[in-house]
């Protein structure tokens, strides 16, 4: 572990790494290069405009965009601010981003423009354009400033370049004063993500514990500064912005941001930048093995895959060992309200070890399984709790420290995590955590639904999808084609069932409860 002392602070870790690495290659966007020197002095200036758009130190600012440069530059010079980050879903609907911001009391929000045909500016405005704010979206009255991260903007926006032309008037010393009223205990992001009740929950996450976190994670990856990495995970996830962006600062290393995951643009971008890292769940690697065009890129620069959210398949890491040479295939297993980390496999690892389990507890922490077999976890890495919500704070963590993660595991005599169930009923489909409390919520607006019940089922290419179970209203005529064409309107795509099955009744037990083990009984 690095002793360098200005890492306390995400600010700290950004003017280190300008002025350790100035000459190297910190990103590579599209055509647009640019060299860690050139990265801190762009949010240096990202900063400055934070601070004369009126940012104070622990107001939220918000990010709705994809992976790009001007991702990594809009959110690191809000931190530099002192603004606290709060990363929104880019798979999210106008109203479900409304809510992520109406929760947090976001001052601030920058945005992207269009995205895969998508006006995210106009969603929000159908989202949230009504209501007693005098903001540019008055439904959210805590917003005073949206930035559009493009060349145009509505008249009551403002675009990226007008936002940072703001600031030209705010010294390097204000920003540098800033900073330094920061400190570790400071909080650097609230990562929003669902529960059981379906109602989203900010984990609130410190400076100190991203740093601790992704020092260790760079370390047992063992991340170089000569390497270079493919960001294709995305920065609205922990894995994407601190596995990535962060540890990335911390070592030098290149980074390639890639907004959407399209299998022939990753073999581009890797036999193109010679990527060397290329982190992700098991879809994407899986993916990249299977495509008909593999053979005609070179992947030999690739040496470090780091992969989880899913079981892992020992073949997979067998081929990617085999078939593309990667010298490290490393699996892990983390959570939003544990900073994104909890365990890790070590390099050297048997590759039985690495496909079966999620590794061992990263220093710092502790893991136990408890008699009901729910994982908890203690430690550094462990959040200061849910943002304005001391309920389920208090039932999420125990009074002596320990996180309930709502996973069910064993651990083996070695102490390596394998995950084999979810209490939270919780399912993953291509590395997204899908919450069937959240969809039943949604699915349940639809004037044609009476009641309704979602599970996971397995699915070859995605790991998991969802399976809805769906009780009409009587004299309905609802089909399965029209709800999914509907739910697709209303909620990211990832949480769209791919199958509907229409039923008289639910199963319920005595206390009415859906007996979610009856309907996946029905899938078997």
């Amino acid at each position: 572990m690095r002793g360098d002392m200005e890492w306390g602070t995400v600010p700290g870790l950004v003017r280190s790494a300008a002025r350790r690495y100035a000459d190297a290659e910190a990103v590579v966007d599209g055509r647009t290069r640019i060299s860690y020197a050139e990265l801190g002095a762009r949010v240096e200036r990202s900063a400055a405009a934070c601070l004369a758009a009126g940012v104070g130190t622990g107001d939220r600012v918000g990010i709705w965009a994809p992976n790009s440069l001007e991702w990594i530059v809009a959110a690191l010079g809000a931190v530099s601010a002192g603004g606290v980050l709060v990363p929104l879903n880019t798979r999210f609907k106008g109203a479900e981003a409304a809510d992520v911001l109406r929760r947090s009391g976001a001052r601030l929000l920058f945005v992207t423009g269009t995205f895969l045909g998508t006006s995210y500016v106009a969603s929000l405005r159908r989202a949230a354009g009504e209501g007693a704010g005098t903001g540019p979206l008055p439904g959210l009255p805590d917003l005073r400033d949206v930035v559009v991260l493009a060349e145009d903007a509505p008249a009551d926006f403002r675009t990226w370049k007008d936002f940072l032309a703001a600031g030209e008037g705010v010294g390097d010393g204000e920003v540098a004063s800033r900073a330094a009223g920061l400190d570790g205990d400071c909080l650097s992001d609230i990562v929003f993500t669902s529960g059981t009740t379906g109602r989203p929950k900010g984990a609130m996450i410190t400076h100190a514990q991203t740093l601790r976190a992704y020092e260790v994670w760079a370390d047992l990856a063992g991340l170089r500064a000569d390497d270079r990495y493919l960001i294709v995970n995305p920065f609205f996830h922990t894995f994407g912005y601190k596995a990535g962006v962060i540890a990335c600062l911390m070592r030098g290393a290149t980074m390639i941001p890639q907004p959407v995951f399209n299998v022939a643009t990753a073999l581009a971008n890797v036999a193109a930048e010679r990527v060397s890292v290329l982190p992700g769940p098991p879809t994407l690697h899986q993916s990249l093995l299977d495509h008909p065009a593999r053979a005609a890129h070179d992947l030999s620069a690739l040496r470090l895959v780091v992969t989880g959210a899913a079981v892992v398949p020992l073949r997979l890491v067998e081929r990617l060992r085999g078939e593309l040479g990667v010298e490290t295939v490393l699996t892990a297993y983390g959570l939003s309200e544990a900073s994104g980390i909890v365990t890790m496999c070590r390099r050297g690892d048997d590759p039985t070890v690495i496909a079966s389990t999620s590794g061992r507890a990263i220093p710092g922490t502790e893991v136990r399984v408890d008699e009901t077999g729910e994982v908890l976890v203690r430690g550094f890495n462990v959040m200061r709790g849910y943002y304005e919500d001391p309920a389920a704070t208090a039932a999420t963590l125990t009074p002596d420290g320990w996180l309930r993660t709502g996973d069910v595991g064993i651990l083996d005599a070695a102490g390596n995590l394998r995950i084999t169930d979810r209490l939270k009923d919780m399912f993953i489909v291509g590395g997204f955590n899908a919450y069937p409390a959240e969809i039943e919520q949604l699915l349940g607006l639809h004037p044609d639904v009476a009641d309704v019940a979602v599970i996971g089922v397995p699915d070859a290419r995605l790991g998991e999808v969802g399976r809805a179970f769906v009780v009409r209203r009587p004299g309905a005529l609802l089909t399965g084609d029209d709800l999914i064409a509907w739910a697709r309107r209303e909620m990211a795509n990832y949480k769209v069932p791919r199958t509907i099955d229409f039923v008289a009744e639910l199963p319920r037990n005595a206390s009415g409860k859906v007996v979610k083990g009856e309907l996946r009984g029905r899938c078997a």
